[in-house]
């Protein structure tokens, strides 16, 4: 029943153009969106090197990143709280606690090891001999990187959505660095908004943006997949 009644409150919340809902939807796409893009920004360049490159402490620094796909965003949030706190954070005079600035540089730190790891393992599945032709043929050595980086496109893809699915859905460092206080530069996110009707006692609220959320995911991961498609 309780379900049912999620559905049908998800309807009525959509449908009425519900300003907080559209607040948070839009601010958890963003959020979620900026993390992934700064985690590719940084975790690409570090996949391309371990992908390519052969070193003296590759194999524990692979482990490392490996390591850190399961770490647990309650343990990573409490200690971005810590470096970020006004009360005697080494960070805390940027006065980014409780900002969405803070969650998206915890979500980016979060989803890291996944961009890497996907990427590096996309890079290393592709055939040696693409580099070693790309060179034969004039290309320098970042040319040549790129060329690799191309057939691994479709790794990387998948390691972008893989780490945008897991930034949307994340809670603990929400709640611990982003406060999820409403108005003006709030940062309440879906997910925080889940949890806070259900301490508020609205169940059927809980369920509804639970839905919202989750066709929201869907909806974007089956796009991107089209475009994906089409592009092949």
């Amino acid at each position: 029943m309780e379900i049912l009644d999620g559905l049908i409150r998800a309807l009525q919340l959509i449908f009425s153009g519900d300003p907080r809902l559209i607040e948070m939807t839009l601010r958890s796409l963003f959020v979620s969106g900026s993390a992934a893009l700064v985690a590719c920004i940084w975790g690409i360049p570090i996949a391309t090197l371990l992908g390519l490159k052969n070193f003296r402490g590759k194999f524990l620094i692979k482990t490392i990143f490996n390591s850190l796909i399961g770490i647990p965003t309650v343990a990573l949030g409490f200690i971005l709280f810590l470096i970020f706190s006004r009360d005697g954070g080494p960070l805390g005079f940027l006065g980014l606690l409780y900002t969405p600035t803070a969650i998206i540089i915890g979500e980016a730190i979060l989803i890291t090891p996944i961009i890497v790891s996907l990427t590096t393992t996309a890079i290393e599945a592709v055939d040696p001999e693409i580099m070693n032709l790309a060179k034969t043929l004039g290309s320098s050595e970042s040319q040549a990187r790129l060329a690799v980086l191309e057939e691994a496109l479709g790794g990387v893809f998948l390691a972008g959505m893989t780490s945008f699915n897991r930034a949307i859905g994340e809670l603990g460092i929400a709640q611990l660095v982003g406060g999820f206080l409403t108005g003006f530069a709030g940062t309440e996110l879906l997910t925080t908004g889940i949890w806070i009707e259900l301490q508020n006692g609205n169940p059927e609220t809980s369920i509804a943006l639970t839905i919202i959320l989750l066709t929201m995911v869907f909806t974007i991961n089956l796009a991107l997949n089209i475009v994906q498609r089409r592009k092949k």
